[in-house]
């Protein structure tokens, strides 16, 4: 997908580079496409409102009169009437939706591919939706979608349509706020960000960034700001961030508090933690000092002042 999720070329646009180091800074430690097949491809769904059609794109809602679908409804793919007439989706139009983007050489939707799926879901590649996606397809490398993953997971989400893919965006959204979903989406995340081609076991440190930024979309860290402007500013010389670190600092969100008092290095972090750790303190003294300054600019200007008042006379 040009500048997205599933793809990584500039950082600032999207997730960076995907070519990643191995992180010096843990104590404990240790994806790409082409064109589509065209046959008679939907069109967006951005003007559509996804309640009027079901994931088939066949009946109202009304037509079902059943309760909302729940995101534990959607990890439910066993459901699926096997001769593929179900009326929650059918594996037919499932391989259609998937026929309509796929790369004309390769079985599987590739970048050009990708960008059209997107924009005919009506999503910003770059958000965080799109990583839902990716998610819920188990998809092993940036910027590729297989026959399996796409199919698989179009059922696993119970959706055979664009429209049917739409609706299941809200659920998607709040399931990923559950706990142990998150933490399932999160560590997901950093594997969907190597790029397994070429062997990578670290994220780039500007993807790492990039990708820290997208997964907590929807519930920011208060140190998470601090966190990126250390790894930004780079003081320790960090060229990748192994997957070590990047599991434990899901943790570090969940128990140290934004003043880091409660931060001990005689626990198990990884070693990087500590140099954010001493470098966030300092760099808050020199920002308390300064606005200590900037309260009180002038004492020796009125002293200056203050004895020759007619001094141009």
């Amino acid at each position: 997908m040009g500048q997205c999720v599933t793809k990584c070329k500039n950082p600032s646009s999207s997730l960076g580079s995907k070519s990643g180091d191995k992180d010096p800074g843990s104590k404990s430690h240790h994806k790409k496409g082409g064109g589509g097949g065209f046959k008679e491809e939907p069109g967006p769904v951005c003007g559509k409102s996804s309640g009027d059609l079901l994931a088939n794109g066949t009946k109202t809602m009304e037509v079902m009169a059943e309760p909302p679908v729940t995101p534990a409804l959607l990890a439910d793919p066993h459901k699926e009437d096997p001769s593929g007439n179900g009326e929650d989706f059918s594996l037919l139009r499932i391989e259609e939706l998937f026929a309509n983007y796929k790369d004309e050489q390769d079985d599987a939707v590739l970048e050009e591919g990708m960008e059209r799926f997107c924009n005919d879901l009506c999503v910003d590649p770059a958000e965080f939706r799109v990583l839902l996606l990716a998610w819920k397809f188990q998809a092993a490398t940036m910027c590729k979608f297989t026959r399996k993953e796409f199919v698989e997971g179009c059922k696993a989400i119970r959706a055979d349509s664009l429209e049917g893919i739409c609706a299941r965006f809200p659920c998607m959204l709040l399931e990923a706020r559950a706990e142990d979903k998150f933490k399932d989406l999160y560590r997901f995340t950093f594997q969907f960000g190597l790029d397994s081609e070429e062997g990578q076991r670290s994220l780039h440190r500007d993807i790492a960034i990039a990708l820290w930024r997208l997964v907590f979309t929807q519930d920011t860290p208060p140190i998470l700001d601090c966190w990126l402007d250390f790894l930004t500013e780079n003081p320790s010389g960090v060229k990748g961030i192994s997957r070590d670190t990047w599991n434990m600092f899901l943790n570090f969100t969940q128990v140290i508090g934004p003043d880091l008092s409660n931060y001990s290095e005689d626990e198990a972090w990884p070693s990087l933690f500590d140099t954010f750790v001493e470098w966030e303190v300092e760099r808050r003294k020199k920002g308390e000092e300064e606005r200590r300054c900037a309260q009180s600019p002038s004492t020796d200007t009125e002293d200056n002042g203050a004895g020759s008042p007619h001094s141009g006379h």
